[in-house]
């Protein structure tokens, strides 16, 4: 079951609570028994292992053209839409 952070709307204490994604009872402030609301916090994303670096995934010889100068654009083409005869 996961642990969410919550609030209680009259004394402001912050505390944890595990209940199931699926529980609908409301969650109540352990120090004064008033509402508590959920706290939407982002969660921390840890990188673990050999691995994430830049050339992990490329194709041999990608940094390369990566780094090569773009090609110049191609001259536009002069059409003529003119149809009176």
């Amino acid at each position: 079951m996961p642990t969410y952070d919550y609030e209680c709307t009259e004394c402001a204490h912050r505390f944890e609570h595990r209940r199931s994604v699926h529980d609908t009872k409301l969650v109540k402030c352990p120090k004064c028994k008033a509402k508590a609301q959920q706290i939407i916090t982002s969660v921390p994303v840890i990188f673990k292992g050999s691995g994430f670096y830049v050339t992990d995934h490329r194709k041999p010889g990608a940094t390369e053209a990566a780094s090569a100068p773009a090609p110049a654009p191609a001259p536009a083409k002069k059409t003529t839409t003119d149809t009176k005869k």
